[in-house]
């Protein structure tokens, strides 16, 4: 094996086993960063199909009752 660094666009395969045996933290990170946009279109139709649903919208409003308000006492809410 010579001492020279592969280049990447010369022959990809090749750059990829040497980086995977000469600095692992690095061509691990690039593999692991690289299945987070591929995640995004895999998984939800997968999470589907085994039965998982989507969660329910979170709510943009909070509900108003419907009727009367309760009149409020003590600490004081009483007019005098």
């Amino acid at each position: 094996m010579s001492g020279a660094t592969p280049r990447f666009w010369a022959g990809p395969l090749r750059y990829w086993r040497w980086a995977a045996r000469e600095r692992p933290g690095m061509f691990w990170a690039v593999v692991i960063g690289a299945l987070g946009p591929v995640s995004l279109v895999v998984v939800p139709p997968i999470r589907r199909r085994i039965g998982d649903p989507d969660a329910a919208p979170i709510p943009m409003t909070y509900p108003i009752p419907s009727g009367p308000r309760k009149t409020l006492t003590g600490y004081g809410d009483e007019t005098e």
